[in-house]
């Protein structure tokens, strides 16, 4: 058993430092298993949202802390919001979107072309398309 002193997501993190996604899953339910005498409502939690939040150990371990992250997306959703409060008062719909557009393609391309968050090649084991390729170069 779990010492007293030990936080319950102090135990949950046991379950990311796995190596694949069985031996996470059965972590998972050894966990659930300890939290659930004594934190009843954590133990609830995790009986309903395995799925989810193993979703992303189905991935290649190189990828993983890619995934499980959203500090990429709150960093854009961060710059979208500090542009757009720069302008104030936008005269329409249209200039919203003209406005997040661009930065969203810029981000794209900045993603796809000169920081490449996760490489694409990396994916053939979990592809259906083991051929997959992305030229740096775009026709």
């Amino acid at each position: 058993m779990w010492a007293k002193t030990s936080a319950p997501w102090a135990l949950l993190r046991t379950v990311f430092a796995q190596d694949n996604e069985a031996q996470s899953r059965r972590q998972w339910r050894v966990v659930a298993d300890q939290l659930r005498e004594r934190y009843p409502k954590i133990s609830q939690l995790t009986d309903g949202c395995e799925d989810e939040v193993l979703a992303h150990m189905t991935f290649p371990k190189a990828h993983r802390q890619q995934i499980h992250s959203t500090n990429p997306l709150e960093r854009l959703n961060a710059e979208v919001k500090r542009r757009t409060d720069v302008v104030g008062i936008f005269p329409n719909d249209a200039a919203i979107v003209r406005l997040v557009g661009a930065m969203l393609l810029e981000q794209n391309d900045d993603w796809s072309l000169q920081k490449r968050y996760m490489q694409l090649e990396g994916f053939q084991a979990v592809s259906d398309n083991p051929k997959v390729k992305l030229s740096a170069i775009i026709d």
